[in-house]
């Protein structure tokens, strides 16, 4: 910065507080070779795929955009004594692509339960010294689980035989002729399988049973059918092999699906009950119909008492519940004798759901009183910032140890102990799994992201809405991820176990942190920091409405937000999504400047960049000091006072009034900033600076400031008052990983985020 300048710049940094702008330039080098655009701020074409007719550069779908159908009949049983499940279904499978078809893939992610699974395979172990001994015998003594399918058959619309082969969880239908562009196709799949207890199974985790003390079981039966792949004009056919962390992706589709139960159990399931009076009591029936019209609490239609008189009947008999649904990617159900149920309805502007509990009565008072409540909240916040939950209903089962989701149901963990006592950790543990699970209906079962390919556009996105409905739902929520500050311990670690958030989801170390924690704290630093509310939030619903019950890629995410807001994200999504940069900004070097009245014999002609003269050397000019030079004197430190140049207050009465002139800055104090960015990611420079009087005032640049330099940046702060104490990012708004460097004058401050990571 000049150390004088002309006295007409300065009138103008006195009534808005600006400076001279000024590059802040690399160190001078002589460079022999040219390179390459290595500009943190330079557009994404060489990441992102190239904008199609089935995509656009907008990010939303193109108009030659299109998916595949398949639609599904079921007859389905299930043995509770042998505690098997027998099944026989026809998919009706519609080719809307412009390709025809040699042959059909169909997903089979039971048979990552079968003994020959390879998933114990591809994960490094090591002998431990020490094992429990139930632990070593499940190890090194039993045989494995007999899981997996056992295909019956496979057979057309004729009842013949169709070929096919199995490739672990994936089997290829190969077609005697090609299905063409626009036709359609029917075929059936008759199977059977032991069912896993999900607390024992060595893979899958998300589906099976769990056994009680009483003799009873809960089944929470999903992955339970061969299930359609998912063919588009991304990739073709999406049959990446499951092996049990990265989950699914599906097709659309409609349902008609019987499940023939002991007559003595309760269930819920994916879709509309077809025949409630035959399997509800009357009064049962009578309860659900006030809950479909009460919107305060909710309404009790199994109670406690009914679920207990069942436990243990142990029936012989059976009973068929018939359910459909319409427009879902997959189908799940949940059952026992045991299950209580509550509803209520919520009232959203375009439908009337039904937010409804199943529950033991090991998991009750907890979640007969915030079980559906949460639902309730849940389906209201999401569809608040995306559109209105379209089903008839979302379910919250309790299932211990659980939490997983499926298209208008879900299991989710959180019971009081044996004694009742519900601990803090529980309660609020339950609440944000039955938030987050109930949330998931809206990314993926609707805005239906590819999982198995892309964990954190579901799981991230939905991880970011759930932060918000935790909040609005309970202001005081031990929210885990969101706030910057929750990330900050995994970024700064080992460099070695992290991975883009752009990874495949096998291929993550720290699963939760990357997938969930990183890209939900991503968007919240979009929302409160970046963008703002009301930008991101229109931009966020754009992507939801433009996508829902359509396959979105990361690319339509990443367009559809900028596109939609008019603030260019690509040194966003490149920094926080394509690497593992950290922010670190710090307070390199402050200067404090004074001003002093320059002595006429001074003065020099002053001209722009253009080398037009702004003012010539008879005008009144004024002197920059820094403190500490030769010339400072340590009485200027009381600040500048403008009455004593005479020159300054004839151009103030000749250009204002006396009112205009009362409203006037008068900056006495300047500082001279250098911030300096030892982290790679690029972030605003968030700065708060503290008074003398105790005030303090909050000033942020955004991250444009780095586009010419990645390393170094200035700017010069004029106040009325003196300084004491700058602080960056004082409320740990940008994940910084060293707030050490955060202070002038710099002094011992232990990191915030080294205790948070002590604890």
């Amino acid at each position: 910065m000049k150390k004088s300048i002309v006295f007409g710049a300065f009138l103008s940094l006195i009534v808005s507080l600006g400076v001279v702008a000024q590059e802040v330039k690399p160190d001078e080098k002589k460079t022999e070779k040219g390179h390459y655009n290595e500009n943190k701020f330079r557009q994404m074409y060489e990441e992102m795929a190239t904008p199609n007719m089935f995509r656009t550069a907008s990010g939303a779908p193109g108009p030659a955009y299109y998916q595949q159908k398949a639609d599904y009949k079921m007859n389905l049983e299930l043995d509770d004594k042998n505690k098997k499940l027998y099944g026989s279904e026809t998919i009706t499978y519609y080719n809307n692509s412009p390709e025809n078809l040699e042959y059909l893939w169909v997903q089979l992610e039971q048979n990552i339960e079968r003994p020959d699974s390879k998933t114990p395979l591809v994960d490094n172990e090591v002998l431990p010294k020490s094992i429990p001994a139930d632990a070593f015998a499940k190890k090194f003594v039993e045989n494995p689980f007999p899981g997996g399918f056992n295909i019956d058959y496979v057979k057309d619309a004729k009842g013949n035989a169709m070929q096919y082969t199995i490739n672990q969880t994936m089997m290829r239908i190969d077609l005697p002729k090609p299905l063409k562009s626009g036709d359609k196709i029917s075929f059936s799949i008759k199977w059977w399988y032991n069912i896993v207890s999900y607390q024992e199974g060595a893979n899958n985790g998300r589906s099976g049973f769990e056994q009680f003390k009483d003799g009873n079981r809960l089944y929470v039966m999903a992955q339970f059918f061969p299930r359609m792949a998912v063919y588009n004009d991304v990739e073709g056919w999406q049959n990446m092999q499951f092996w049990g962390r990265g989950e699914f992706a599906l097709v659309f589709g409609d349902y008609e699906v019987n499940i023939t139960v002991p007559s003595d159990h309760v269930m819920e399931a994916t879709g509309v009950l077809q025949n409630r009076s035959e399997v509800f009591t009357p009064e049962q029936v009578k309860r659900w119909e006030l809950a479909e019209k009460t919107f305060d609490k909710p309404v009790v239609i199994v109670t406690q008492e009914e679920a207990i008189a069942k436990e243990s009947s142990f029936s012989d008999q059976k009973k068929t519940w018939k359910f459909k649904a319409q427009n879902v990617r997959d189908f799940g159900f949940s059952t026992s004798r045991k299950f209580i149920i509550d509803a209520m309805a919520v009232d959203l502007p375009t439908n009337k759901p039904l937010a409804i509990s199943i529950y033991p009565k090991e998991a009750n008072p907890l979640w007969g009183d915030l079980s559906t409540k949460a639902v309730a909240h849940t389906l209201k916040t999401y569809s608040h910032y995306t559109f209105d939950y379209p089903y008839p209903k979302a379910v919250s089962v309790s299932a211990e140890d659980q939490g997983m989701e499926y298209p208008m149901i879900c299991w989710n963990y959180g019971r009081p102990d044996e004694t009742g006592f519900v601990s803090d950790r529980i309660k609020y543990g339950m609440l944000g799994v039955i938030i987050h699970e109930v949330g998931h209906n809206f990314f993926p079962m609707i805005v239906n992201s590819d999982e198995r390919q892309w964990t954190w556009m579901d799981e991230g996105l939905n991880t970011f809405l759930e932060y918000l409905t935790e909040t609005t739902f309970d202001p005081n929520f031990p929210a885990m991820r969101g706030p910057a500050k929750n990330i900050v311990p995994y970024m700064k670690g080992n460099q070695q176990y992290l991975e883009p958030i752009m990874s495949n989801s096998e291929n993550i170390y720290n699963f939760g942190a990357n997938a969930y924690g990183k890209p939900a704290t991503g968007l919240n630093i979009l929302r409160e920091t970046i963008m703002g509310h009301e930008l991101f939030d229109h931009a966020f619903k754009t992507y939801a409405n433009r996508w829902k019950f359509k396959h979105p890629t990361p690319e339509d995410f990443f367009r559809t937000m900028e596109d939609a807001s008019a603030v260019d994200l690509d040194w966003f999504w490149r920094g926080w999504f394509y690497s593992t940069d950290v922010t670190d900004i710090a307070i390199k070097e402050v200067k404090q400047y004074y001003v002093v009245e320059q002595d006429p014999k001074e003065a020099k002609p002053q001209f722009n960049r253009r080398g037009r003269k702004i003012a010539d050397a008879n005008q009144p000019m004024l002197k920059m000091v820094l403190e500490g030079a030769p010339e400072f004197k340590s009485e200027l430190k009381n600040g500048f006072d403008y009455s004593k140049v005479q020159g300054l207050n004839d151009y103030l009465s000749k250009n204002y009034s006396a009112e205009e002139i009362a409203k006037l800055k008068s900056p006495k104090f300047f500082y001279e900033v250098e911030f300096a960015k030892p982290g790679g990611l690029i972030m605003p420079i968030i700065v708060e600076l503290q008074f003398e009087d105790g005030t303090s005032e909050v000033q942020k640049f955004p991250a444009q400031i780095w586009r010419k330099n990645n390393d170094s940046a200035k700017r010069v702060f004029a106040t009325s008052k003196k300084v004491v104490k700058m602080q960056l990012d004082p409320k740990l708004e940008t994940a910084d990983v060293d707030v050490t460097n955060n202070f002038w004058p710099n002094v011992e401050v232990e990191s915030k985020f080294d205790t948070l990571e002590k604890k």
